[in-house]
């Protein structure tokens, strides 16, 4: 506005005198637009504007680049394109899916898969192996390691462990059936049909077993058959009873049957205390060393652990009926009739204090602790027979 108050009129198309915004004026905008919430609005705008403007700018470029050399190369004349032979489209054949059933059918087998690894089955043993005693070795682990039953383990090896768990030494060499059953050595006048029955499986199972190298047309008579004396057999899926000692009920009366077991026998009837019917626990001692009570093993007692010279002592009232050796493997041995149809037996004992025919009440020390016998180390095997002959489980009827 000049003097007078007359304005001074600028047009805008003179350059010089043309709006520019200022940097602060632009500051103050942007401050304006991220109070109102919409800066991160116009950021994202302006990036999108900004990469839309970048490929349009790539694609005039490359587009200029492309018609240029096209031009160089004579491309645009009409008559070059069609001289140029057009390819031959390859027709692609449509495979049809392989169908693993209608193949299993038709070759009759099962089809090969691709695999890196072949999983090989196991086969079945048909021959015996052999294995050499380890220290810490049970009759129950040794069959566990090849998946058979405890007693086929002693069945296989009679000769070395006699049915009795306890003759199992470090270093032996035993042999290991390659199926559950019996191993019998042929003996002269056998009969095929009298074996397999007693073994109880059928002529051909003896016979028809790989490795005992027999057949159907070379056997002959089953009354006399063509195998040669100490030839071991396999006999699959057999049993037998055990062949072992132990002491019979013994009666106070009669004590003297029992001197085909050894120098401890009693000779003379006795009488004396009578049970009371319940069992304290033997030993000082009160956990288990070697074997538990297992028919399958042929074990029937229990082998209560400790030391040489423990005390040992009565579980009821009774009388001694056997006291000292026996030749089967259980050294010093105590027997002692309760008088109400029940016995107990001590083993591998190191002293006895009682003697046969001694009249002991229940919890009276009668013996020391040792490893007499066939014993691995000090214990005590201990044995309960009811009136019937039968040695039951000790842990149903002793007190803990």
């Amino acid at each position: 506005m000049l003097k007078g108050g007359a304005y001074l009129h600028v047009s805008p198309a003179t350059p010089d005198f043309a709006y520019k915004p200022t940097r602060r004026q632009w500051s103050e905008v942007w401050e304006r637009m991220l109070r109102l919430g919409l800066g991160e609005i116009a950021l994202r705008a302006g990036t999108v504007l900004a990469s839309i403007t970048l490929v349009l700018l790539v694609m005039w470029v490359m587009s200029s680049f492309y018609l240029s050399v096209k031009v160089k190369a004579g491309g645009d004349a009409p008559g070059v394109a069609q001289a140029a032979p057009l390819p031959t489209p390859t027709i692609t054949p449509q495979i049809p899916a392989y169908d693993f059933t209608a193949a299993m059918l038709t070759a009759g087998g099962i089809p090969r898969r691709a695999q890196l690894h072949t999983i090989l089955p196991n086969r079945p043993r048909f021959e015996i192996t052999e294995y050499e005693v380890q220290k810490g070795d049970t009759i129950i682990g040794i069959a566990e390691k090849f998946g058979l039953k405890p007693q086929t383990i002693l069945w296989g090896n009679y000769d070395t462990l006699a049915d009795d768990p306890h003759r199992l030494q470090v270093g032996q060499i035993l042999r290991i059936l390659p199926v559950d059953g019996v191993l019998h050595e042929w003996r002269e006048g056998e009969g095929l049909n009298g074996v397999s029955a007693y073994y109880g499986v059928t002529p051909e199972d003896i016979i028809q077993w790989p490795s005992n190298q027999l057949s159907m047309e070379t056997i002959g008579d089953y009354s006399h058959p063509n195998i040669p004396v100490g030839t071991k057999l396999v006999v699959p899926g057999g049993s037998r009873p055990f062949i072992s000692w132990s002491a019979p009920l013994i009666s106070r009366k009669d004590p003297a049957k029992a001197r085909v077991f050894g120098p401890g026998f009693c000779g003379a009837q006795y009488d004396g205390y009578i049970g009371g019917g319940t069992f304290v626990w033997p030993s000082s001692e009160r956990w288990l060393s070697g074997y538990d009570y297992s028919p399958g093993t042929n074990h029937w007692g229990i082998d209560i652990a400790g030391k040489i010279g423990n005390p040992i002592y009565a579980t009821d009232s009774g009388v001694v009926v056997y006291a000292g050796w026996n030749d089967y493997g259980y050294g010093n041995v105590i027997v002692i009739d309760h008088g109400n149809g029940w016995q107990t037996l001590y083993a591998h004992l190191s002293e006895l204090y009682v003697g046969c025919g001694a009249s002991v009440s229940q919890g009276v020390q009668i013996a020391a602790m040792g490893s007499t016998g066939r014993s691995s180390g000090p214990h005590l095997h201990f044995e309960i027979m009811n009136a019937s002959g039968v040695r039951v489980n000790p842990w149903d009827f002793v007190q803990k």
